[in-house]
């Protein structure tokens, strides 16, 4: 059996030969291109659970049909009996939590199910883990990690001349959302310290990347572009951010998998803050080279600006040097690099996002943009 890297510790190597790792949420944006990275370096089995929502799509995994080390199982993480069963069944040596609700405007139209995904699920995933864990042997016991993910808007918005988010930031969210992510956080702290739990936790900024859902920044302003239609920027479009690839975040999260110490917290950042108006002039750039309109003119000219949403924070930005300097990681790729990949991928896969582009899609898109206009 294969490892990138030697996990945890060298005595406990025959006991991972016979592991699997569960990965929940595994079939959305950024777990879909975790779960491919993690097959492509370690033989170690996968078991995917996924809810299959509108986010969540098995094509992005259509590679794995045939490889008998990926499992997938549709399922909710705030199913106790599924999550039990599952554990005992496949003596999970590992989990890593994707599982969540990560829209922030659909949090504002909808904030329910926001609340049962991201704290109720949050718990229950907690609750089933706590109970499997207290059953293993102590080799087992002492091994065992759970990997939560959150996001950097749980520690809410800074100014311009403010200090990148560090690990210690009072938390301050400000969506539905971002409060939902800042309660399983505290719930996966409360469980290391209260029962024991080995947790890690890791807080990313924004991804940017391969099998992106269109509802987000990048991947909805490639496809209205070469759709000819709107590019719509929210307010001014002076919003900040700090752009993760995402194949960067997921080598991040199995580098904190091996040596994260147990209970603490990591940032992961891109170190590559732009503002929102930014990253759409870069895309329109990219795409006037790769694929110009028929007319001539720049993919800029479809730039509209509509009415902001409620409460958008101004600026968010992640100080990555924890996990620089304890564990020695940083992003391959800078934003020039991985914003090219990223246009390239979409232009290449054109089938993927014709098929992701449902009805319910669409109706999703009337609701959150028509008003604005």
């Amino acid at each position: 059996m294969r490892y990138a890297y030697l996990p945890y510790n060298l005595i406990f190597l025959n006991f991972l030969k016979h592991m699997t790792i569960l990965v929940t949420g595994g079939a959305g944006f950024i777990g879909s291109n975790f779960v491919l990275d993690w097959l492509q370096q370690h033989d170690e089995a996968v078991v995917n659970l996924d809810k299959l929502t509108y986010a969540g799509n098995l094509q992005n995994l259509a590679s794995l049909k045939d490889d008998p080390r990926h499992i997938f199982v549709k399922g909710d993480i705030a199913d106790y009996d599924l999550l039990s069963n599952l554990l005992k069944t496949h003596q999970i040596r590992a989990v890593i939590n994707f599982a969540a609700e990560s829209h922030v405007d659909r949090s504002i139209h909808g904030p329910e199910d926001f609340i049962q995904t991201n704290i109720v699920g949050s718990f229950r995933l907690l609750e089933a883990i706590r109970h499997y864990w207290n059953d293993l042997d102590a080799e087992a016991k002492s091994a065992f990690r759970l990997l939560h993910v959150s996001t950097d808007e749980v520690y809410g918005s800074l100014d311009k001349t403010d200090p990148p988010f560090a690990e210690d930031n009072q938390y301050q969210p400000n969506s539905p959302y971002s409060a939902s992510k800042a309660a399983s956080d505290h719930l996966v702290r409360a469980y290391h310290h209260t029962y024991g739990l080995p947790v890690l936790t890791t807080n990313c900024s924004n991804n940017y990347g391969p099998y992106h859902f269109p509802e987000k920044l990048i991947p909805l302003c490639i496809q209205n572009a070469l759709a000819g239609k709107a590019l719509p920027i929210y307010g001014d479009g002076q919003q900040i951010r700090d752009w993760l690839y995402v194949k960067d975040h997921c080598s991040a999260i199995r580098r904190v998998l091996e040596s994260g110490q147990v209970g603490e917290v990591y940032n992961v950042g891109g170190w590559n803050e732009k503002p929102n108006l930014d990253v759409v002039h870069t895309l329109c750039s990219i795409l006037d080279q790769l694929q110009p309109r028929t007319d001539g003119k720049s993919y800029a000219e479809q730039i509209t600006y509509v009415t902001d949403r409620p409460g958008h924070d101004r600026r968010y930005a992640i100080d990555a040097r924890k996990l620089e300097q304890q564990l020695g990681w940083k992003p391959a790729e800078t934003f020039e690099t991985g914003i090219q990949k990223t246009v390239q991928w979409y232009l290449d896969n054109q089938a993927w996002v014709s098929n992701v582009l449902s009805g319910d899609y669409q109706s999703w898109l009337d609701t959150n943009y028509a008003a604005r206009n």
